[in-house]
């Protein structure tokens, strides 16, 4: 069967994960297909609307290859198949319909696909609870922490989990509510506006820090939230800080955005970042060994999208050079990133962290003292010194008051037999390394 022929080719240019996860669900409905439309059938909306953004046009693509003619492609859900025999619903019919109002959501931002630790974990309970209990446990749900550590994620995994469920979803950044307010304004049609965010079972939106001094959204925004919250439908918000610090926010809105929960995203310790950094090679099969995900993990600083977007570039540079992804050929790739990350790092810097995180006054690594704690700070300041700056090791040997740079030398040598032959060890310094890299962002 020729679409059986389009699905083959299809999974030679996709990943084995994304084909099992989407492509290999869908069916082929040949009664309702002919050569100007192709029909498959998807058991879910969320498999749908990802087929739908994704990939219709790549399997149109494919059948023009071969029939010399590229036919629309359609996909209706399972449920539907039923309506007539001669003209099954499309997808695009039933957003017309039931789930008209249903935001198309990242597929791939889930909950099973986000990576739990401590600096995270609050949040992703609070999120898992409201996603199977909307509008009756914690309302408002309010998400706040730095850009890049995950408040999008849960938002979509909210929003996926709903729409699988059959709620009704609108999702939007801040942003957009303002586009969509300032043009339904401008075209007197701000009924159409408030059909929109107002007739849903679960509100997200994001960046909620931009509605900041713009009064008449706000305004808006106020009416939409008491009529959702009156009705007992959920609201999920996030920001880049709490509600209490958002500056020209009104304190009507403050208050209101302080009614339910409040949750925060902090900065994931290195054995997070490790683990989403092998989450991320698994959803997208790209093979890295464990001291390169460790590079990775202790070098690119805190911001999961960077971290992420890191890996996808690394893997495409090696698909394009044709070369295997090893450790020296990562730090090389990196090079450039890392580079920025640490061009403004002092070794003032990499003391004062080292002395609040060992508990050791900053003239006491500089000293001679030779207690067991002192030295060992003492030869982390050295080493971190040493891989962070530029500094040489002459200039090193002055700063931290040495004979020479061979004494500096030797100290680097026993760190990073303490490094190979001590894992525990390993991570506490590469958890230090992070706080000074992070202190730079």
């Amino acid at each position: 069967m020729l679409a059986d022929t389009i699905i083959g080719l299809l999974k030679e240019e996709i990943s084995s994960l994304e084909y099992d996860r989407y492509i290999k669900q869908l069916k082929f409905h040949e009664k309702a297909s002919n050569s100007d439309q192709m029909v498959f059938i998807a058991p879910n909306i969320l498999i749908a609307n990802w087929v739908k953004t994704k990939y219709c046009e790549k399997i149109a693509h494919l059948f023009e290859i071969k029939m010399g003619k590229k036919p629309e492609i359609k996909i209706i859900l399972k449920e539907h198949i039923k309506v007539t025999k001669s003209k099954p619903v499309s997808l695009e019919m039933v957003e017309m319909t039931k789930s008209a109002k249903n935001t198309i959501l990242n597929p791939s931002y889930t909950f099973d696909s986000f990576v739990v630790g401590s600096s995270n974990q609050y949040a992703y309970t609070a999120a898992k609870s409201i996603a199977e209990k909307p509008g009756t446990i914690y309302n408002p749900v309010f998400i706040y922490g730095p850009t890049g550590l995950g408040k999008t994620h849960l938002i979509h995994a909210i929003g996926n989990y709903s729409q699988a469920k059959g709620k009704i979803v609108i999702y939007a950044t801040i942003e957009q509510f303002m586009n969509d307010f300032t043009y339904n304004i401008r075209n007197q049609s701000m009924e159409r506006f408030r059909e929109k965010y107002r007739n849903c079972d679960i509100l997200l939106i994001d960046d909620t820090q931009f509605l900041s001094n713009k009064i008449q959204t706000q305004e808006e925004f106020f009416h939409t939230f008491n009529e959702l919250h009156s009705a007992g439908k959920q609201i999920v918000l996030t920001s880049d800080k709490p509600p209490k610090m958002i500056n020209g926010l009104e304190d009507r809105l403050k208050s209101r955005f302080e009614w339910g929960l409040i949750a925060d995203i902090g900065l994931p310790e290195l054995e997070t970042k490790i683990a989403i950094i092998k989450k991320k090679c698994e959803l997208d099969g790209i093979n890295l060994n464990s001291d390169i995900v460790n590079y990775i993990a202790s070098n690119m600083g805190d911001n999961i999208r960077e971290i992420e977007s890191a890996i996808i570039n690394l893997n495409a540079y090696a698909s394009l050079m044709r070369q295997d992804i090893t450790l020296d050929f990562a730090k090389n790739v990196m090079r450039e990133q890392i580079k920025e990350k640490r061009e403004n790092i002092t070794l003032e810097d990499i003391i004062l962290i080292i002395s609040k995180d060992l508990n050791i006054k900053p003239s006491e690594i500089k000293s001679t003292k030779r207690s067991k704690n002192i030295v060992e700070a003492r030869r982390i300041g050295i080493y971190l010194a040493r891989t962070l700056t530029p500094n040489s090791m002459p200039s090193l040997a002055t700063y931290f008051g040495m004979k020479d740079h061979t004494a500096v030398s030797h100290n680097i040598k026993k760190i990073n037999e303490l490094i190979t032959t001590n894992e525990s060890f390993k991570l506490r310094v590469e958890d230090i390394k992070n706080k000074i890299l992070t202190k730079q962002e």
